[in-house]
């Protein structure tokens, strides 16, 4: 169905529980999409360069002011634990309210995290510090709603084209971020602050910007927009509408079980490369090419997605996985093996997450939507927790190695559940 003209559609106010008065205007869907999709990107970049500046500096901070080494991982587990508890609270305030009011809070709250990390460091406090990481992880959720907030309006056949722009311009603050660690300190030392707080005062600003941006552009909100649009089907309309559970269940557990792979792998990389001798630079190089791996081809996964469908997507996810672990553990003396294991790994996560989260988009409908989508964002990271802790474990017990082949077998879980939801899926979302 191919049409030169954008559809436009009528709406009737932006949500009962805001307005009680109907609104009637025509709505270029395309443009406020188009516009959404170029909103959201914005706010990726400044939020993912508040979140590339504090938490690659944030293990640092908190061996300095703990005084030990054994505690610099608690940064990376109060981030996570915080962005999944921050998950569903946030996924409720966009369905009451909108997803514009819930990214503006959740910046905000990033923004206070930096803030409080900023005092934490002047007084020594380490308690106060772990209180800082907490909120600073709603800055990741914040930037995994987003993802879900491109596939409101969009069209299914570019639901995953448009979610996987905006997670391909993490990109950007992700690398971006850690290079202003440098500049921080400068600021810092003029302002004489403590040190390494720096790139937690360039955090702040960057989440307010990021909050700002939400707040005045992302106008109209594209999930009340989504809600006040006249559904075309009656399945569509039904609140809370769930299309297959048995789909669903598989979409999120293929987010989760691919997110708890590659954090399990990529969090001890850096612990094996130095108990081989390997130096920071080569570390720092390996973890930048992992992270390239991880969002520089989305757009492409995005674009397989929505060709090839979801679950075929979600499957050679996995295959790059099995491309990854087998280079991983039978190199694993080699970094230059290594790294290449890590590339595949991060791709491997890529597909899986950008063609799992569409097909979260296209299962879950109406009311169910935000709600569902917060509640895989909780288990993805609870997820990525539970396989960074085991890691360590494992690491110890049976070596860089046996964690490589260890993580193989979660992903035959996910092959093995695509079995199931393969037929399902293509009823569901390929008409």
């Amino acid at each position: 169905m191919t049409s030169s003209q954008p559809p436009k559609r009528a709406f009737a106010g932006p949500s009962a529980s805001i307005s009680t008065s109907a609104v009637t205007a025509t709505v270029d869907i395309v443009a406020v999409q188009r516009r959404t999709v170029w909103v959201l990107i914005v706010g990726q970049i400044l939020g993912g360069i508040g979140i590339g500046c504090t938490v690659s500096i944030g293990a640092v901070m908190a061996a300095n002011i703990s005084g030990s080494d054994a505690l610099s991982g608690t940064a990376t587990t109060l981030s996570t634990l915080g962005a999944a508890a921050s998950a569903i609270p946030l996924a409720r305030l966009a369905q009451r309210l909108g997803r514009r009011r819930a990214l503006t809070t959740g910046a905000l709250l990033a923004a206070t995290g930096s803030v409080v990390a900023i005092v934490a460091a002047w007084l020594s406090s380490f308690p106060l510090l772990l209180l800082a990481f907490a909120f600073l992880g709603v800055g990741t959720a914040v930037n995994l709603q987003a993802r879900f907030a491109a596939t409101d309006l969009a069209s299914s056949q570019h639901r995953g084209r448009d979610l996987s722009l905006v997670v391909w311009f993490t990109t950007i603050g992700a690398v971006l971020g850690p290079n202003l660690i440098g500049p921080g300190e400068t600021i810092a030392s003029t302002l004489q602050m403590p040190s390494l707080t720096g790139s937690f005062l360039i955090a702040v600003f960057a989440q307010l910007a990021a909050a700002t941006v939400y707040l005045v552009a992302l106008r109209p909100d594209p999930y009340l927009l989504s809600k006040s649009n006249a559904p075309e089907n009656a399945s569509e309309a039904a609140p809370g509408a769930i299309h297959g559970r048995g789909p669903l269940v598989f979409a999120i557990g293929s987010i989760a079980i691919s997110h708890a792979v590659m954090v399990s792998v990529m969090s001890m990389t850096p612990v094996h490369l130095i108990n081989h001798g390997v130096t920071l630079t080569i570390i720092g190089l390996t973890i930048s090419l992992h992270i390239a791996g991880m969002f520089a081809l989305s757009p492409l996964f995005g674009w397989l997605s929505d060709k090839v469908g979801r679950v075929t997507t979600i499957l050679i996810g996995q295959g790059l996985f099995a491309v990854s672990l087998p280079i991983v553990a039978l190199g694993e003396d080699d970094p230059v093996l290594v790294t290449v294991g890590l590339v595949f790994l991060g791709l491997g996560w890529s597909a899986a997450t950008v063609a799992g989260s569409a097909l979260v988009a296209d299962l879950a409908t109406g009311a169910a939507r935000p709600k569902i989508q917060g509640r895989t964002d909780l288990i993805m990271n609870l997820a990525g927790a539970a396989g960074g802790a085991a890691s360590g474990v494992a690491l110890v017990l049976i070596g860089y190695a046996g964690l490589a082949w260890a993580a193989g077998v979660l992903v035959l879980v996910v092959v093995a559940g695509s079995l199931v939801a393969g037929s399902r899926n293509r009823e569901t979302t390929e008409v």
